[in-house]
């Protein structure tokens, strides 16, 4: 699979650039997570969003990307249905 060097942006991981796999269409996922075991505690998830790292200056195409810290973690997008369940804690499952 292809790899692309990829830059982070706040966080724990900021300053850093990883290679991050890519996708079928060859573009990195749109969330990355970071788990981050704890000793007697609960588990910590970091999240980054995929933004574009800058954009071609005639088309406005994205040339490479980045990864944002995201502090209250992942939000729910997309289209919610009337009948979908409402969002439950973890520790509720």
């Amino acid at each position: 699979m292809r790899s692309e060097e990829t830059a982070f942006v706040g966080g724990p991981l900021d300053g850093r650039v990883l290679p991050v796999l890519l996708g079928p269409t060859g573009r990195p996922p749109k969330h990355y997570t970071v788990p981050v075991p704890g000793d007697g505690e609960p588990e910590t998830v970091h999240v980054y969003r995929l933004e574009p790292a800058r954009l071609s200056p005639r088309l406005g195409l994205p040339r490479g990307w980045k990864y944002v810290y995201e502090p209250e973690g992942r939000q729910r997008t997309g289209l919610k249905w009337p009948w979908s369940r409402p969002d439950r804690p973890a520790g509720e499952r």
